[in-house]
């Protein structure tokens, strides 16, 4: 099972904001669409990405205020990536031990979109329940 799977499945569509948008238009669009991050771009190249974490972090730190920067001061700038090509397994393990939960999907240095944690586990539960039902299919053949 690859990300390209589950790319397939959920849509290629990507959120995303500039850098010098503010936080709180940034907020505003995480709150519509009901999603935790968005990517920062900058000419279709990512510049950051900005979750629900990078807002709490900042509204910790600064308070209100903080709804007034743009967005670039607030991002996580080291933005790690991965490939449709790559396993569910290993994106598990990289997104687990790097403790964050939505990664960008590049290919031929081109966004082609981006996943989170609910993305994956929803997948695999699809998977397990496939399983189930295939083996239990088998018993009942037998």
């Amino acid at each position: 099972m690859t990300v390209r799977a589950i790319l397939n499945s959920k849509g290629h569509h990507i959120v995303s904001v500039e850098p010098e948008t503010r936080l709180s238009a940034a907020v505003k669009i995480l709150s519509e669409r009901r999603i935790g991050a968005v990517l920062v771009l900058n000419q279709q190249r990512i510049a950051g990405i900005l979750s629900e974490r990078d807002v709490v972090r900042v509204l910790g730190e600064s308070g209100a205020a903080a709804l007034d920067q743009p967005v670039s001061a607030v991002m996580t700038r080291k933005v790690i990536s991965c490939r449709q090509g790559d396993s569910v397994g290993a994106i598990m393990e990289m997104m687990t031990s790097g403790k964050f939960r939505h990664l960008p999907v590049i290919e031929d240095d081109s966004i082609v979109g981006l996943i989170s944690i609910g993305d994956v586990v929803k997948w695999r539960v699809r998977e397990f329940e496939h399983e189930q039902q295939a083996l239990h299919d088998y018993i009942k053949s037998a």
